[in-house]
């Protein structure tokens, strides 16, 4: 009698674990199923890629035969099935040459550097021989996304290939100082452990869809505190189409020299309060043809030109702001700028076009 309770106890004690089980994986199954599937999905189209710089050999002042080294990593991902590869700026700067390994695929690709756009950290990579699949992963509309969603990283953090990490959106519209020295407006914060070799990779929504290129972090260690960037996918998918078709961005512009408030009070003992001062108006330039007026000086006095505050109703009162609010615009798009000249508030209309390296 004893013997069979035992028995009938180690049933039930079996039935009960089993139970536990079921329901255990029907409580995770919702939120966890959603990650593994988005990895599953995603990671064949996330690459790790090499920075390859040559080193000449110490003492050598001559050294024809320089070794080549690993300069830096980073991550990245396919763009399209041509094998564009996004990935940041930072990751190629000083590259020459650049190697890309995809998941479980032994083999090292070549890529070849076809543009980049410094001032928002992105460049454009094309590979030189395929794998035998190549994906490119679905963009997502980093204007519809909300404080508090989901958001999930695949990246290579120090060299660790395929980690995926997660976390939420903790903010929207950060503006970051970037590597160009410009601001990078409307980045996406999120707490997803992001770390060095991060750099380039994808930033997903609970639907799989890339939202943003994981940029930088904000930490004393050099390590992940909660507190990373991404650049919002709305500004690569501006950025990566031209690069792909003309190897750089073809930015729209106003065709003026602006000058900071600070260097005109230092330099003109010129104060003001609000605006960005037109220091210069290029000649032939759009904002010329719609009348816009720069500083200007006779043999005694230096008079101020036209102070923009405000293009298309965005408050103006930096490089920076004008910057980033032009870059949303296309070559060929009318702007309305309300500019004060000579202490009253004046609309001009400017017909934008593409502005040179000057």
């Amino acid at each position: 009698m004893t013997k069979l309770f035992s028995i009938i106890s180690l049933v039930f004690t079996m039935n009960s674990y089993a139970l536990f089980e079921v329901k255990e994986s029907k409580a995770l199954l919702q939120d966890e199923k959603n990650t593994i599937s988005i990895f599953k999905e995603s990671v064949d189209s996330v690459v790790h890629i090499s920075n390859i710089g040559k080193v000449k050999r110490r003492g050598l002042f001559f050294d024809f035969n320089p070794t080549e080294v690993v300069k830096g990593e980073g991550t990245g991902f396919v763009w399209d099935k041509e094998g564009h590869i996004v990935t940041n700026f930072h990751v190629v700067q000083g590259g020459s040459k650049f190697t890309v390994n995809f998941h479980k695929d032994k083999k090292s690709y070549k890529a070849k550097l076809i543009g980049i756009e410094p001032s928002k950290d992105i460049a454009v990579l094309k590979l030189v021989d395929f794998p035998k699949k190549l994906k490119g992963l679905a963009k997502g509309n980093s204007k519809s996304l909300q404080v508090g969603q989901k958001a999930i990283a695949i990246g290579n953090p120090f060299g660790l290939d395929n980690t995926i990490t997660q976390g939420i959106v903790s903010a929207l519209g950060r503006s970051i100082q970037g590597i160009s020295g410009v601001k990078i407006f409307d980045m996406i914060q999120t707490d997803s452990s992001i770390n060095p070799g991060n750099s380039g990779g994808p930033l997903f929504n609970s639907s799989g869809e890339v939202i943003g290129v994981n940029t930088m972090i904000f930490s004393n260690s050099g390590s992940s505190s909660g507190v990373g960037f991404a650049v919002p996918i709305n500004t690569v998918k501006l950025i990566v189409p031209q690069i792909v078709k003309y190897g750089q961005v073809k930015r729209a512009g106003l065709g003026i020299k602006p000058i900071d408030r600070s260097e005109l009070a230092y330099y003109y003992g010129i104060q003001l309060d609000k605006g960005l001062p037109i220091g210069m108006v290029f000649k032939n330039g759009p904002a010329k043809k719609a009348g816009l007026m720069g500083m200007r000086q006779d043999r005694e006095n230096i008079y101020l030109g036209d102070v923009i505050v405000a293009l298309d109703g965005k408050p103006i009162n930096s490089f920076d702001d004008i910057f980033n609010v032009l870059f949303e615009y296309k070559i060929g798009d009318t702007v309305d700028i309300k500019v004060i000249r000579d202490n009253k508030e004046k609309n001009i209309k400017v017909n934008l076009s593409e502005i040179k390296n000057r």
